[in-house]
């Protein structure tokens, strides 16, 4: 109706357990959006949610669904809330350990994916629909690469990816399904898996472990904090364009080595004292360049947190927590 103030949000966030997912739910509480949270598991120890870490101004629900088997439950779920924005974070994302199950990656990430994406077509509140997508699909590259590279994936994983946005801008020409894309770098932060490198690093050196480096930690890759990643993702989600994707990256690059090394310097050890070198993964990428013009020009984001107030901030998480953590797997446990 004209001149009547438009509705409020609402948002259902698919992956709400994971680190991404729990993140950008902290971050929409804290700005009063409406947030439904929906992932397969029950939600993990606290110390992995920072939308529990402190009071938000917003309300939050959490359904355990399970995208391989509850599609039409979720997009119910949307339906009855009358959700506006669906952000999808859910997704198989062990790069290395898609080689070993790859039809749970494709069912995962592709087939579940599509099921989702027919059933949210026809969802009568549905604004846009953000997918949360992976650098992985360009391959190794070399220079700067922006959002319209050719894809050109090396791993199960990343083939899994590609085919899924493949078919969603298919859905967008066809039938003008508003989604938009999102590929981060490489994000860190309180709150991140114990399997992945930095909150791994920082544990192994309050443990007093050897942390295995692959290859030598000669790959390179951008880092972005967590908070910079939700407010990009935010942005994107209220003012990107339709059928778009956008990089969300800093321009700073570090090898895992330098990283690591980094990290010992912060925590006053060597990197010799740390890690020992072993094997490369199959199919690792060399290098990320994504560049995030796009997202800095169209929707004025900036990153804000560097690199090193970032390892301190992940760094005081692990101290916080040391005694549940260390109770807690700290390798990587694939679910089908």
């Amino acid at each position: 109706m004209s001149g009547e103030a438009a509705a409020a949000p609402v948002f259902t966030v698919i992956g709400s357990n994971s680190f991404s997912g729990a993140s950008f739910v902290a971050h929409l509480l804290k700005a009063g959006h409406h947030v439904i949270g929906v992932s397969r598991s029950q939600e993990p120890h606290e110390a992995f949610l920072p939308y529990r870490w402190g009071p938000a101004a917003g309300g939050f629900r959490f359904h355990q669904l399970d995208l391989n088997h509850d599609v039409g439950a979720i997009c119910d779920l949307v339906a009855e809330t009358r959700s506006t924005h669906v952000v999808n974070f859910a997704s198989q994302s062990m790069v290395a350990e898609s080689w070993a199950n790859p039809d749970h990656w494709f069912m995962t990430n592709t087939v579940s994916t599509v099921r989702l994406q027919e059933g949210l077509r026809r969802a009568p509140t549905l604004q846009r629909y953000v997918h949360i997508s992976t650098p992985e699909i360009y391959g190794s590259t070399a220079g700067d690469i922006t959002e319209d590279a050719p894809f050109n994936p090396s791993t199960p994983y990343a083939v899994s990816r590609a085919a899924a946005e493949t078919t969603m801008r298919l859905y967008q020409r066809n039938y003008g399904f508003p989604v938009v894309f999102t590929r981060a770098a490489n994000v860190f932060g309180p709150g991140q898996q114990l399997y992945r490198i930095i909150p791994r690093t920082i544990l192994c050196i309050r443990l007093g472990e050897r942390l295995q480096l692959h290859g030598g930690g000669a790959s390179e890759r951008s880092f972005i904090h967590i908070d910079d990643v939700s407010e990009a993702t935010l942005r994107i989600a209220l003012g990107g364009r339709d059928g778009e994707a956008y990089h969300i990256s800093t321009p700073r690059q570090i090898s895992i080595r330098a990283l690591v090394e980094l990290i010992c310097t912060r925590m006053g050890t060597t990197l010799d004292q740390v890690a020992e070198v072993v094997g490369e993964r199959v199919g690792k990428d060399a290098a990320y360049w994504l560049n995030s013009d796009k997202l800095r020009g169209e929707l004025g984001w900036s990153d804000q947190v560097s690199l090193e107030q970032g390892i301190d901030e992940t760094i005081a998480w692990v101290d916080r927590n040391l005694s549940a953590l260390q109770a807690l797997p700290q390798t990587y446990i694939h679910k089908p």
